[in-house]
């Protein structure tokens, strides 16, 4: 199972760490605008949605206690859900319909565990990507992303790219060694 880093969730208590909050909503932003979208949601309401659980995280955040027994995300869903629905009733214009909907669309516990585990993965790699994609040269990069996304042959990717297996072979390699590095503490 992925964890979250407990040092990042201890360096959020200072709420004037500027690098541990930026590196937090980089992580959590897509995860929580995923799944709100995959509920059903609009994209102004999931937007809406991601930036009041991340103001109400950091009220709470200096309440929080981490324990490395339960989950992050289990808790991180909660506020989520409960933010939802102050916000639905915040809003008087929506009919209790929509409402139980919406909440009949919210996944069992474990589904939305696994569901935030599969976006929160999902979210790491495109942004660990994004960093390490000035290391490679164009072709090399674009016949990695053909590799990895696509999952096809490195004898296929090779030939469609004009590019040698080795050299695809060592492109990847440093690829998985620099992302290894920067998802250190991030996935199990």
């Amino acid at each position: 199972m992925t964890t979250t880093s407990e040092s990042l969730l201890v360096r959020l208590k200072n709420h004037r760490d500027a690098e541990s909050w930026h590196r937090f909503v980089s992580l959590y932003t897509p995860m929580i605008f995923r799944w709100a979208r995959q509920t059903g949601m609009q994209v102004d309401d999931a937007s809406d949605l991601v930036q009041d659980v991340l103001s109400t995280l950091l009220r709470r955040i200096s309440s929080f206690q981490y324990d490395p027994g339960r989950s992050f995300r289990g808790w991180l869903r909660k506020v989520t859900i409960n933010q939802y629905r102050m916000n639905w009733r915040r809003n008087k214009g929506r009919d209790k319909a929509q409402l139980g909907s919406w909440l009949s669309q919210i996944p069992d516990q474990h589904s939305l565990e696994s569901s935030w585990d599969i976006s929160y993965r999902v979210s790491l790699v495109e942004q660990a990507m994004q960093i390490l994609k000035p290391d490679f040269a164009e072709r090399t990069w674009t016949a990695l992303r053909d590799l990895i996304i696509n999952q096809s042959a490195v004898e296929e990717v090779a030939k469609r790219h004009s590019i040698s297996i080795w050299t695809l072979y060592s492109a990847r390699t440093r690829l998985l060694q620099r992302m290894k590095q920067i998802l250190d503490g991030l996935l199990d």
